[in-house]
């Protein structure tokens, strides 16, 4: 259908969309050209790599452990979950000024971004999947003298894992539609980067091949993800 909107009918300008073969030859181009945006598509695609794994990393790292807390105290629940429900409606884009002002145009900004936008379904799917623990599970392990530490590494982890994962997938899919907004601070590689250059350059072909780089980026992480998961049920 794109090929025969733009190619063969003519409804849409070449400027505008043009065709797939068209794409593919920009994506070869790339490949090796630095041309219009001062980097090639392997090093665009490298310096995104990078920014979202750092900054999906630190979201997993400090999302996880707190949202497993969350779910399996009470008091620690009441407390925090207020505050994580309050900061939930805030777009990462949103933080771009605040960024601004704490970090600068560095790189700690960009990865603050994306770990903000990774953080929140880390702590939220992970509270709510520890604290829907069946308490019939619960009861049984404690009758085999299992204590509290032993109920949630043993039961409550293994029950939650469908919503763990669920959660890493979310955290996933949200770092890499972040990545955009994060590389327009003052960024000189990056997928998101190339796509911002190349809108102001009227450049639609290397738009293109940037946004499906990171869409098939995104499928290949999110597979990796569930071959994770996968061997982990296993075990």
């Amino acid at each position: 259908m794109w090929h025969l909107a733009a190619d063969v009918w003519h409804l849409t300008s070449p400027l505008l969309l043009p065709g797939p073969a068209k794409v593919f030859e920009a994506f070869i181009f790339k490949l090796t050209s630095k041309r219009s945006d001062g980097a090639t598509l392997p090093q665009h695609a490298a310096a995104s790599v990078i920014l979202v794994l750092k900054g999906y990393a630190l979201g997993v790292l400090t999302g996880m452990p707190l949202g497993i807390l969350m779910g399996w105290s009470k008091w620690t629940r009441r407390f925090l979950r207020p505050i994580f429900d309050l900061l939930r409606p805030i777009p990462p884009v949103g933080w771009l000024p605040v960024v601004l002002i704490l970090f600068g145009i560095g790189q700690e900004g960009k990865v603050f971004i994306i770990f903000f936008a990774t953080l929140m379904p880390c702590v939220l799917n992970a509270c709510s999947g520890i604290s829907q623990t069946s308490e019939g599970l619960l009861t049984l392990a404690q009758s085999f003298g299992a204590g509290r530490t032993k109920q949630l590494f043993f039961v409550a982890i293994p029950s939650a894992m469908p919503q763990l994962f669920t959660g890493l997938r979310t955290a996933l899919s949200t770092s890499w539609a972040t990545l955009v907004a994060a590389e327009m601070l003052a960024a000189q590689q990056g997928l998101g980067f190339m796509i911002q250059t190349n809108r102001m350059n009227s450049n639609p072909s290397y738009i293109l091949v940037a946004m499906l780089v990171i869409g098939v980026s995104g499928a290949l992480f999110s597979a990796l993800l569930g071959l994770l998961e996968r061997l982990l049920r296993r075990g």
